[in-house]
């Protein structure tokens, strides 16, 4: 019996000094770099999870947010900023939001000031609902939400390189991941081993399948979600990626424009300029979903009126998002992406204006969402998983353990 023993211990060790030295390094790349990336990837996978839902959570909890539908023109853009100014005539509306079903949220001061209000009108009627008052430097929940996913509550210059670095490391851990995972033998211990959680074992057999088997299967999403997100951070990323999909032309420019000074006060007044353009945009563009526009300071003649527009509820790759000088109403061009409808992008151009969607799970729908909310929790867990497992493994524990079980079976071998 202890002669079995001792050749059933020889032969793991022989197997395990088989391993290649390709597998080798990637298992020592993935334990180091999931050490280092650890609290960044779990940080950032967690406030994405709870970010995912925002607008449906904030329309249960905030009754001030709902509004019935009705088959009717909603509010102009100049008797919304009537309304504001009526509420806080010493403040100046910066913007009005507004999603099928809810109320106009209509934002009240800039960052700089000591307050800031958000106001929510009905969209027919424009009758005030509710409001939010924030002071400087506060912020809603689902606002430190995001600012905890996009800079990890740090200054902007520290956290968002931390961020977009630590998403590439998690790439790479993915890749990695799935290397390590893939079984040397498709067996069928071995399949079922890679597939399923052993949730009859011991808790440290549990973690372990916890790790592997929810990674694999929540491995394309979380590659999806990361891919997208370090557009917004890692400019050489996405220069590279519009390249690709684009077949080789360079990603666009965005341009500064402004409205001609020159032309104040010759054609029209501020309200007729944005009751005109918003007249333009719903004519021209679908709007059914809802809409965004920022209201242009009224004290600087080169402040521009920019205007989006959604076809459907929750879907922002085919939004219409166009800017107007405010005197003459001429539309500029400021961002070749967005410049014409999406039917008529190219196909890098189409890749770029859904990768929003893409990265915040809307491209699949409410599906899609629940996907995005899932495999961030799982995102969220391997960090932890995947510490445990190396705490319980104590670096190279189980190796020196398993030497001088051998040792230990050999000496009891020599003894006999």
């Amino acid at each position: 019996m202890i002669s079995s023993e001792i050749e059933s211990i020889e032969k793991i060790s022989a197997r395990r000094g088989k391993k290649s030295t390709f597998r080798k390094a990637n298992e020592w790349l993935h334990l180091w770099l999931g050490l280092a990336s650890g609290i960044v990837v779990f940080v950032v996978c967690i406030t994405a999870a709870i970010w995912v839902f925002n607008e449906e959570i904030m329309y249960l909890t905030e009754p001030a947010i709902r509004a019935e539908r009705r088959n009717e023109p909603v509010l102009v853009p100049s008797k919304v900023l009537e309304i504001a100014n009526r509420q806080y005539p010493e403040k100046s509306a910066s913007y009005a939001y507004y999603q099928q079903g809810t109320a106009i949220r209509v934002g009240i001061g800039t960052e700089r000031d000591p307050e800031r209000h958000t106001l929510f009108l009905n969209p027919y009627s424009g009758r005030f609902q509710g409001s939010k008052t924030y002071q400087k430097g506060e912020t809603g929940f689902f606002e430190w939400i995001l600012e905890g996913h996009q800079h990890l509550w740090l200054p902007k210059d520290i956290g968002q390189p931390l961020v977009n670095y630590g998403t590439l490391v998690f790439v790479l851990l993915l890749t990695s991941g799935l290397i390590w995972w893939y079984p040397a033998k498709w067996t069928r211990n071995a399949r079922h081993k890679s597939f399923n959680i052993k949730w009859k074992a011991g808790w440290k057999r549990i973690n372990v399948d916890l790790h592997n088997v929810l990674g694999f299967y929540s491995l394309l999403i979380l590659l999806a979600l990361a891919l997208s997100g370090m557009v917004y951070g890692l400019p050489w990323y996405s220069k590279g990626l519009y390249w690709v999909t684009s077949g080789g032309d360079s990603e666009p420019e965005w341009k500064r424009v402004s409205s001609d000074p020159s032309q104040q006060g010759k054609h029209y007044t501020y309200s007729q300029a944005l009751d005109l353009t918003w007249a333009r945009m719903i004519k021209e563009n679908q709007s059914a979903g809802g809409f965004f526009y920022a209201f242009p300071d009224s004290t600087q003649p080169k402040s521009t009126i920019s205007i989006r527009t959604y076809p459907a509820p929750g879907r922002f790759y085919d939004v219409a998002r166009h800017t107007f000088d405010r005197h003459t109403l001429e539309k500029l061009d400021f961002f070749e992406v967005f410049d014409k409808s999406f039917e008529a992008s190219s196909a890098g151009a189409k890749m770029r204006r859904m990768n929003y969607d893409i990265h915040i799970g809307t491209i699949l729908g409410m599906p899609g969402k629940v996907l995005t909310f899932l495999c961030s929790l799982i995102g969220a867990s391997l960090p932890v998983t995947g510490f445990i497992v190396w705490w319980n493994r104590k670096g190279f524990g189980k190796r020196k353990s398993g030497k001088s079980q051998a040792g230990s079976v050999r000496s009891a071998s020599n003894a006999s």
